[in-house]
């Protein structure tokens, strides 16, 4: 099948416009999508090598440069009025040229903006000046981006094959280590705490597999609670800091029973403790047996293990489209090409896979604009 016109692209960003002002569920993501096909389709290769090859990288470069020296911060600081390059600059105690010209990359790309003398913050650089985005430039920019630019190198070493071993890929190569990648963030903890912030912040601001019209929280997931059987309502495994037990707890403040949130032990070493907290933090290896056994419902987000004894398991995960596949899906499958030796699947892998397990999907919930679905699944 041919590439879309022109034309039929701009008829489709009227009509998705209109969609966005109607406030209809996945049409800014629509928008974003049509945008990047009509630059595509207007592109020539000389402009794709300049934006790919040279402007991107280096964006990338000064938004790791904003996060040492708060340039987004001071951007946000100076509110409607802006600064001057001559004031950021000694604010941040880059050189005045210098400033200039990474500032100026920045307001060319539409990240930052330029008036009447002074630069001025926009949307997207304040919300890249707090705390969560802020870590996770550094991790995308330390850990990530090594990965990905020795990735052609290790494909031609191991002869082009799809990578598969955990301790020996891209991301090893690229960092001079042996260990998996969970191991390493471990053994490396600024790296670590970058990464759970990372994990938090890369699906904010889009709808949640217990927000309203995505996945029957009320009917499958409470409704079907029956505390004969446990207590324990919902056991998130490898669920980080607890982002999502928090968000679910604030969500349905009514719900019953316990809310369990697993993961290694540094990781909940730094939620352990903390008052007032709607969950209860166990230090687990889920590569090991499950000691929370008949809970409602096993929460793997991003994660896929074998179970035992349970009632249901929610998988909050990618499922690829073969036909429509979109950039935040084959983002995330690169991701783990890269740093993992895994990939993200599509819903017939997902249903062959859960299969073996001895589990049926019961049904696969999904919400216009977010890539992760809610698998439901239960056991045969």
């Amino acid at each position: 099948m041919s590439s879309p016109s022109v034309s039929h692209i701009l008829d489709s960003i009227a009509a998705a416009g209109t969609a966005h002002r109607n406030g209809e569920a996945g049409s800014r993501e629509t928008l974003i999508d049509l945008g990047l096909q009509l630059v595509s389709s207007l592109e020539i290769p000389s402009e794709f090598i300049q934006r790919t090859m040279w402007a991107e990288p280096a964006r990338s470069a000064h938004c790791r440069l904003a996060l040492d020296r708060q340039i987004f911060q001071h951007l946000r600081d100076a509110g409607d009025a802006g600064i001057s390059a001559v004031s950021l600059a000694e604010k941040t105690g880059l050189d005045v040229p210098l400033l200039q010209r990474v500032l100026r990359h920045l307001v060319a790309m539409y990240m930052v903006s330029y008036t009447d003398g002074k630069f001025h913050a926009t949307a997207l650089s304040n919300g890249l000046a707090k705390e969560n985005y802020q870590q996770s430039i550094a991790f995308c920019y330390d850990v990530s981006r090594p990965s990905f630019n020795n990735l052609p190198e290790y494909l031609k070493q191991t002869g082009y094959k799809n990578p598969l071993n955990p301790t020996d890929g891209a991301f090893q190569a690229a960092h001079k280590s042996k260990l998996p990648f969970f191991d390493w963030l471990v053994a490396n903890p600024p790296h670590l705490s970058e990464f759970d912030s990372f994990m938090s912040a890369y699906r904010a601001g889009k709808a949640n597999w217990y927000d309203p019209n995505f996945y029957p929280v009320a009917e499958r997931l409470i409704g079907a609670f029956d505390p004969s059987n446990s207590d324990v309502l919902l056991v998130d495994v490898g669920g980080g800091r607890g982002h999502d037990l928090l968000e679910y707890s604030a969500r349905h403040p009514s719900s019953p029973g316990r809310l369990i949130l697993q993961d290694r032990e540094p990781v909940i070493a730094s939620v352990q403790g903390k008052e007032n907290m709607p969950f209860e933090a166990m230090a687990h290896d889920f590569y090991t047996p499950q000691p929370i056994k008949a809970a409602r419902a096993y929460l793997l987000h991003s994660i896929l293990h074998d179970w035992d004894d349970n009632d249901g398991v929610l998988l909050n995960e990618i499922v690829l489209s073969e036909e429509h596949p979109t950039l935040a899906a084959t983002s995330m499958d690169m991701m783990m090409l890269a740093h993992l030796g895994v990939r993200e699947r599509t819903e017939a892998d997902w249903r062959a896979i859960l299969a073996r397990a001895g589990l049926k999907v019961v049904y696969i919930y999904s919400y216009p604009g977010v890539e992760e679905s809610l698998i439901e699944a239960e056991l045969e």
